[in-house]
C-alpha cells in the first residue's frame, strides 16, 4: 500500500500527464485536451483523498529515490527524500482540489491553445505539490524554482481574444518573475548558510529537514538566515512591502489561473515560513515572531483600506488575499498549537473563499464585459442562481459563522491573545479583530454594487451559470459549509503536526 500511495507518485503524476498533452503524439483536439484533463485532476484528488483517509500522523508518509544506489548528491548531504506530515497532507489534498476545480473552470475561460495552457497548469500542480512533500531543502528550492517556469506563461499567455487582458498580462507575469527570483536568490543564500553552519554544529553532513537544526548555529548567524529566507517567502506570501506584483498578477491573469494563484500559491510561502523559520529554526522565529507580528497586522489593516478604494473586482478579491494572508501569518507567530491549528486551517478556508470569488468575478466578466463596480448593477435580476452562490461565498468570506472562515478568525485571534512570550501578539489580536470588519465593509460594497439595482442595458439575453460553474460554485460552498460546521473534521489532522 505504501508504494501504491506514495508522495513521488503524488507529486510526479502530473508531470508525466503534463508532458503527454504537450506531446506531438496527443491530440489536438480543445474538447479531448479539456476532458483529458478534468478526468485526471478528479483521480488525482481522489488519490490524495485515498492517502489522507489512510494517513497517521504519527507515521508520515516518507520515501526517498535513490540514483544508482545513491543519493541525489552525495558528497553534499543532498537526498532525493520526500516526506508528507499532518500540514503537507492537508494542503497537498488542497492543491488537488483547486487544481480539480481550476482545471473545470477553463471550459469558459480558456479558447485558445489548450495543449500548452493544460500542460502547465499540470506541470504548476506537480511543482506546487512538490514544495509541500520535499523532505530535503535543496529539493524543495528546486520546486519552488521550478514552478515560476509554468506560473509565468499561465499569467502571461494569450488564451482568449481579451487584446487588453493580453497585453497586460506580459507586463504582470514579468513582474512576478522579477519579485520571486530576487526573493529566491535571498532564500537560496539562506539555505545555503543554514546548510553550512548546521554542519559546522552538528557534523552531520546532511540538507534533510529532519537532519537541520537551527539550535547548535550561533545566535546572529541564526537571525542572518531567517531573514534571508522570510524575504524569499515574504515575496509570496506576500508580506507588504513585498506585495505589488500581486494585484496584478491576479487581475490580468486568466480566471482559473487566478483561482490557482489566490487559492493555492500563495500558501507556498506561509508553508515554507512554517518547514524552515517556524520549525527548524524555531529560536529565532520566537525573536522575529513580534516584528512579523506587527507586518501581519499591516497586512490587514492596509489592504482592507485599499480593498475599499478599487473599482475593478478581481483587484478587490486580489487585495483582500493580502489581507487574510496577514491572518495566516499572524496565526504562525503566535508559536503555539492553536496558532499553526488556525494558520493551517486559514489556508484551506482562505484557498476555498478566493478561488469562489474568482470564479464568481469571472463569470460576471464573461457575461457583461466589465469589471468596473461602477457600471455593474443588477445582476441579481438576471443571474438569480449566481447571485444565490455569490451571497453565501461572500458571507462566507467575511467570517459568518457556520462557514469555515469564521472558525479560522476566531482561533487565530484566540491564538495570538494566549501567546505566552509576547504582548506585542496580543496588542496585534486587539487591533486586527475591530479591523476586521473593515472586511465586511468592502466586501458588502461589492455585493450590493454588483448585484443590487437596475439591471444593467442589454442583459435580456445573458445566461445563468452552467452546469459546470454550477459545479465548481457548488463544490466549493460545500467545502466551506462542511469545515464551519465540523471543523474537527480539519482539526484533527491538524493537530497531530
Amino acid at each position: 500500500m505504501d508504494i501504491i500511495l506514495s508522495a513521488p507518485i503524488l507529486v510526479f503524476l502530473p508531470l508525466l500527464i503534463s508532458v503527454v498533452i504537450i506531446s506531438p503524439f496527443f491530440t489536438s483536439n480543445e474538447i479531448v485536451i479539456r476532458r483529458f484533463t478534468k478526468g485526471f485532476c478528479v483521480f488525482l484528488f481522489c488519490y490524495a483523498l485515498a492517502m489522507l483517509a489512510l494517513f497517521n500522523a504519527s507515521s508520515p508518509y516518507i520515501s526517498e529515490i535513490h540514483f544508482f544506489g545513491l543519493d541525489w548528491v552525495q558528497s553534499l548531504g543532498i537526498k532525493f527524500v520526500f516526506k508528507i506530515d499532518s500540514v503537507s497532507m492537508v494542503l497537498g489534498v488542497l492543491t488537488t482540489f483547486i487544481f480539480m476545480v481550476a482545471a473545470i473552470a477553463g471550459k469558459f475561460h480558456i479558447r485558445k491553445s489548450h495543449k500548452f495552457y493544460y500542460s502547465m497548469l499540470l506541470l504548476l500542480e506537480s511543482a506546487i505539490l512538490g514544495i509541500f512533500t520535499a523532505g530535503d531543502m535543496f529539493l524543495f528550492f528546486l520546486f519552488w524554482e521550478l514552478e515560476m517556469i509554468p506560473a509565468y506563461f499561465l499569467i502571461g499567455g494569450k488564451y482568449n481574444e481579451d487584446v487588453v487582458r493580453n497585453e497586460n498580462a506580459k507586463k504582470s507575469a514579468v513582474k512576478f518573475i522579477l519579485y520571486t527570483f530576487l526573493g529566491s536568490m535571498f532564500m537560496l543564500l539562506g539555505i545555503l548558510l543554514l546548510h553550512y553552519y548546521s554542519f559546522l554544529g552538528s557534523g552531520i553532513l546532511s540538507a534533510s529537514f529532519s537532519d537541520i537544526s537551527g539550535g547548535q548555529i550561533p545566535f546572529k548567524i541564526q537571525l542572518l538566515i531567517a531573514i534571508c529566507l522570510l524575504v524569499g517567502f515574504g515575496v509570496k506570501l506576500p508580506i507588504i512591502p513585498l506585495h505589488t506584483w500581486l494585484p496584478d498578477a491576479h487581475t490580468n491573469a486568466p480566471t482559473p489561473v487566478s483561482m490557482v494563484l489566490a487559492g493555492i500559491l500563495l500558501k507556498t510561502g506561509a508553508y515554507g515560513i512554517y518547514r524552515f523559520n517556524y520549525e527548524t529554526m524555531a529560536q529565532s522565529f520566537q525573536i522575529i515572531a513580534p516584528v512579523l507580528a506587527v507586518l501581519a497586522l499591516i497586512n490587514i489593516i492596509y489592504t482592507a483600506f485599499v480593498c475599499y478604494a478599487q473599482k475593478d473586482i478581481k483587484r478587490i478579491v486580489a487585495y483582500s488575499s493580502i489581507s487574510n494572508m496577514g491572518l495566516v501569518l499572524l496565526g504562525l507567530c503566535a508559536v503555539n498549537k492553536i496558532g499553526l491549528s488556525a494558520s493551517v486551517f486559514h489556508m484551506v478556508s482562505h484557498g476555498l473563499v478566493t478561488c469562489g470569488l474568482f470564479m464568481i468575478c469571472g463569470i460576471v466578466y464573461l457575461r457583461f464585459k466589465t469589471r468596473d463596480i461602477d457600471i455593474l448593477q443588477g445582476v441579481a435580476s438576471v443571474m438569480p442562481r449566481l447571485y444565490g452562490f455569490s451571497v453565501l461565498i461572500i458571507l462566507a468570506s467575511i467570517g459568518v459563522p457556520f462557514f469555515a472562515p469564521f472558525i479560522s478568525e476566531i482561533l487565530t485571534i484566540m491564538a495570538a491573545m494566549t501567546s505566552d512570550f509576547s504582548l506585542v501578539l496580543k496588542f496585534a489580536a486587539i487591533f486586527s479583530l475591530p479591523i476586521l470588519i473593515l472586511s465586511s465593509c468592502y466586501m458588502l460594497k461589492f455585493l450590493h454594487n454588483c448585484f443590487y439595482g437596475e439591471p444593467v442595458a442589454a442583459t435580456e439575453k445573458v445566461n445563468d451559470i452552467s452546469v459546470h460553474e454550477f459545479v465548481v460554485l457548488a463544490s466549493i460552498l460545500g467545502g466551506l459549509v462542511i469545515f464551519g460546521i465540523f471543523p474537527n473534521a480539519l482539526l484533527g489532522i491538524i493537530g497531530g503536526s
